[in-house]
Formats: C-alpha cells, structure tokens, sequence
C-alpha cells in the first residue's frame, strides 16, 4: 500500500461502490448488533422529528418578537422572551438526547463492524491466505482498529446530519414557499410577485454551492484513500521497529532503521501537503459561501421589505426560513471533505472485508491444488505430493508414504529446499502443488513451528492455549515445566509478561514443547524446531516425548542430533521440471487464465 491505489481484489468505479455498500448492509442483517441499532435509530429518528418541528416553531417566532421590538411594545417582548423560553429549553433536551443517541449508535456500529471483521478474518487459514495475497493483506490491524472505528463515527454523522437536513428542507421549503407571497416587486408601476421566489432563490444558491464544491472537492476521495495507506505503512514500520528492537541494537543498525522511518514519513507528509492544498481551494468555495450567506436572505427578501409588503419581523422569519432551507440544501457542500473521509475509508473497510471473505476463492485460481482428504484410518498418507513454492517444486523421494501412530519420521532436505512449504502444506496452509495428503479423522494434530507463538498472557494461559487454562490443574502445569526443564517458572504461571522478550529463544521452544505435551495430542508435526536447542537438549526433549507421547505419530522435518529417535527417514529432493509459484492476485490471474486457455482432449479433437 505505497501508492494509495484501490485494492485489486475489487472492481473500479461506482459500481464497485454500490457492490460494496451491499455487501455492508447484508452483513449488517445479521449481525448481532442489529436490532440494538435499529432501536436506537428509531430513537433518532423521533428525535430529529421533534427537533424539525421546534425549529419550525421558533422560526414562527421570530416575526411577534421582532415585531414587539419595531413596535416597543414591552409586555408583548416579554411575552415572547418567556415562549422562547420553553421552546429553547425542550429543543435542549432533544439536542441532547441526540447526542447521546448519536454516541451510542457509533459505539454498536462499532461493536458490530470489528466482530464481524474478527469472525471473517480468523476463520481457520483465512489471516495465513490474506496475509500473501498482496498489498490488501498488509496492515490488518490498521482496517480492523483505525479504520472502522473511523468509518462507523463518519457513517453515524453523516446518516443523522443527512436525515436532519431533509427533515428541515421539507418542513421549511413549505413555510419559505407560504412566505414568498409576500415578497412583492414594483416594476414600473406594475406589482406582482413570483410563486415560490424564496425557494427557487434557495435552490439556485444551493445549487450553485454544490456544483462548485463538488468540481473543487472531487481529489480528495483518491488523496484521502492514498492518506490512509501511507498512514498504515508508518504506523507498521514502527510496530516492526519496536519489535525487533533488541536484534536492531545489536545489529547497531539504527541508522539505517532511521533512514527507513525518514521515508516513510516523507511519503506521509506529501500525501498530507496534497490534501491540505484540496481542502484550501475547496475552502475557498464552502467558506466564501457561507460568508455570503449572511446577507444573502436579506437581499432576496428586500423587495418584499422596502415595498412595504413586509413587517421586519416577517422579515426575519423571511431569513430564518431561506437559511433554514439553503443550509439543508448545502449540507453536501458543508460535508464533502467529511463525505470524501468517509469514501476512502468505507472503500479501505469493504475491499478489505471483501478480500478476506474471497480469500478461498482466490486461493481455488491456482491451477493445480493438493487434494486434502480426512481418512477413516488412524494414520497419515502422502501419495504423489509436489509442493510448489517460490523457489521452485519439491518433493518427497517416496511416492507413496504412510505413517502409523507411534511412528517417528524424519524429512531432510538441503538448506532452502522448501521444507518450510512442506510443513505448511501438512498444515494445510499451503495448497500449492499436486498430489494428495490424507490427514486423520479429528483435529488432534499439534504443529510445531520454527517461531513458537506466544501470545500476551499470564503463562498458565500461555501454556493451555488454545483451550482454556480452566481445563488444567496447577500439578499439570507443574509437570510440564519441570519435564523441560523449566522448573523454576513454575511459581510465576500466573504472572502476566512479555515472555517473548524475557525468555531466550530455546526457552519460548521449551514453553511451546510443554504446551504440546500438556495437551497430548496423537500426531506432532515438526518444522525445525529441534533445531533451536543444543544437542543435549534436543534428546532430553525427544525423550520425554518417547516416555510421554508412545503412541503419538511424529515428523519432523529437518536434520535432528537424535537419529536413534526416528525409525525412518524421508529425503526432500527438487523436482527440475517443477515450477515457481507466486502469492501475489496478479500471478494467480495468470495461472487462472493459462488454465483457461488450456483446450480438453475433447475440445481439441472438436
């Protein structure tokens, strides 16, 4: 995301828009959220009502006020003072109570947008596929966090100041159309007068406004689009400096990390120099129009007056009308920054909600997929299995592979020959390629990765992730530490830390061993994560696997200290004829397309 361009993954132009608005309100149907929403927009919605006719009534106001005042008529101006009075004091409370309804709808649209985000984006495999499928899967986080609490905010506003403005357009344009009989002009000693004049003065100024606003204002979609992006891209950059910092002061590469922040930053603060310089010329339309507003009723309204046609407090009631129904008429040229904010940021929200929900679709334009089955027999099969990768095509020197449970293989290979890839496509996370993998019935399959994940918790929590730690007893806790040789953690389980800063690298794969031994699950992929301890320490945890886990079906993939402990061992070779596969949509579209082309035996003959 460095150019601010639209995601790929979406059509262009306006019919993208409404394809996207679409897909937004049929996930807000079901969302849970719903019908606390629909409440309290029914709430706003009686609220604006009300508002509109209190405005009305204040405006109706104006002309015995204003007219006490041209008279002197004391009694009369008190009279008034004290109707306005009441009608301030219950517009306070509605403007209030509009207030707090607008809160609370932006805090359940909000509630509402992030769950469904979180339930699409962590579907089983959905965050791995988004997170290779191009410049749509980067910065997540900032989609989820930054932009749809931006969006919901903009949504509430807009929707309540749109209502708001039709509401009062239709009451005033009335009262403006009523009052208008009164403006009469004097030509050449003739009088008459033109129906609807006010509102047609109305429209025209309005018109006018919005036209030019929206020529001036029309970049800032695209700049406000390319803002966001750039924004990410900072925010990213600082994460990942943060995160590496103890590997980036070792390196004593801050220099460099400097450099890299520099540039990022340029680039935020040219697309900021681009959207301030847009919404300076489109200032100069909003705000020359509402300087002119000022005396803009009065002028229209002043042949009426000086005819005499007109008291002054008609007058006023003239002018409150006219900027009643001008300001209603203006409200998309008072928000068109706001309107464009929100373009950009509904299009970030949806392309990407868009992007993580077709994720298995893009996946399935690949070609040639592994075929994945789940067997009826306790046992894992390979049959045929080609991985493609960035790298080029590996694969196993056995075409056909069955492994029992409380069997240990090991898969060597050379450095770079796509174990890695292998690992995933056991995982079922890396499709790419040909051939069938026959996974056993159930989920009972642990993964060990080279990079054990450890999530911000206590470490009891830690240890029993993904189940909960309610499921284990404190002895249980106990036992595995000890079994790895973390005895002395055992008294801070339920302290809450860093552990992926305060522990060593050998010491998180040992947390990571314990959590797999605390569950005890019947197969236990491995990706070179033996690799992380010394010899001595990699047999002490192979051993107690062997004592613990006898009948638990083991691969790892990678070359182990411990060869006494694997019974068979597999070689991963490259297949010279194979090919490179690429994540990126426009390789994918390719492959999609070659395969189009691609004529059947059949068609050919034909």
């Amino acid at each position: 995301m460095t150019d601010g361009t639209q995601d790929k993954t979406e059509p262009n132009g306006e019919n993208s828009f409404i394809l996207q608005l679409k897909m937004m309100l049929e996930a807000f149907q079901h969302s849970g959220v719903r019908n606390r929403v629909l409440v309290l927009a029914s709430g706003l919605v009686v609220v604006i009502l009300l508002t509109a006719y209190g405005q009305i009534r204040l405006n109706a106001w104006n002309q015995p006020f204003y007219d006490s005042l041209s008279r002197r008529d004391l009694d009369q101006f008190l009279t008034q003072l004290l109707v306005f009075g009441i009608i301030a004091g219950c517009l306070l409370v509605l403007n209030v109570s509009q207030n707090w309804l607008n809160q609370m709808t932006k805090l359940r649209l909000r509630e509402g947008l992030t769950h469904e985000l979180f339930e699409q984006w962590l579907l089983p495999g959905r965050a791995f596929k988004l997170s290779g499928a191009g410049e749509i899967g980067a910065n997540p986080d900032q989609r989820i966090h930054e932009d749809a609490r931006h969006l919901t905010e903009l949504s509430t506003d807009l929707a309540v100041g749109l209502f708001q403005a039709s509401m009062l357009l239709l009451s005033f344009v009335g009262v403006l159309w009523v009052l208008s009989r009164d403006v009469v002009f004097h030509v050449a000693g003739e009088s008459f007068s033109i129906p609807g004049y006010m509102v047609w003065c109305a429209l025209f100024y309005a018109g006018t406004a919005s036209l030019f606003s929206y020529l001036v204002g029309r970049p800032l979609v695209r700049l406000n689009t390319a803002r966001y992006a750039q924004e990410a891209e900072l925010r990213f950059a600082l994460v990942r400096l943060n995160e590496k910092i103890d590997d980036i002061t070792l390196s004593r590469g801050e220099g460099e990390e400097k450099l890299r922040l520099n540039m990022e930053l340029r680039n935020v603060l040219r697309i900021v120099r681009l959207v301030i310089f847009a919404q300076t010329r489109l200032n100069w339309v909003t705000t020359g129009y509402g300087w002119f507003t000022l005396i803009a009723p009065i002028l229209v309204a002043a042949p009426g007056y000086f005819g005499g046609e007109l008291t002054f407090g008609q007058l006023m009631m003239v002018v409150g009308a006219f900027n009643q129904v001008q300001q209603a008429l203006r409200w998309s040229i008072d928000n068109f920054s706001t309107i464009a904010d929100w373009r950009a940021t509904f299009n970030r929200v949806a392309s990407f909600r868009h992007a993580v929900v077709a994720m298995d679709v893009v996946a399935d334009a690949q070609v040639e997929r592994i075929e994945y089955t789940t067997l009826l027999e306790d046992k894992l099969v390979i049959d045929d299995l080609k991985v493609a990768s960035p790298a080029g095509t590996v694969l196993l020197d056995e075409q056909h592979v069955e492994i029992l449970p409380g069997e240990h293989v090991q898969v060597i290979g050379q450095s770079g020959f796509g174990g890695h890839y292998l690992f995933r496509a056991l995982a079922q996370l890396w499709p790419m390629g040909s051939g069938r993998i026959g996974l056993p019935a159930g989920d009972d399959i642990a993964f060990m990765p080279r990079q054990p994940y450890i999530p911000p918790d206590t470490l009891r929590a830690i240890l029993a992730y993904p189940s909960t730690a309610e499921l284990f007893t404190d002895a249980d806790f106990a036992s595995v530490l000890g079994k790895v040789g973390l005895e002395r953690l055992i008294a801070t389980l339920d302290r809450r830390a860093r552990w992926d800063r305060e522990l060593s690298h050998e010491e998180l794969q040992c947390v990571a061993f314990a959590r797999m031994l605390l569950h005890r699950p019947r197969w236990i992929v491995i990706d070179q994560a033996l690799g992380s301890f010394e010899e001595r320490g990699s047999r002490a945890i192979l051993d107690v696997m062997r004592q613990d886990l006898p009948r638990a079906g083991i691969i790892n993939i990678g070359r182990s200290d411990s060869e006494s402990f694997f019974e068979r061992t597999l070689h991963l070779v490259r297949d010279p004829g194979g090919r490179h596969f690429s994540t990126k949509p426009a390789a994918l579209a390719r492959n999609k397309q070659k395969q189009k082309k691609r004529k059947t035996p059949a068609e050919a003959e034909g």
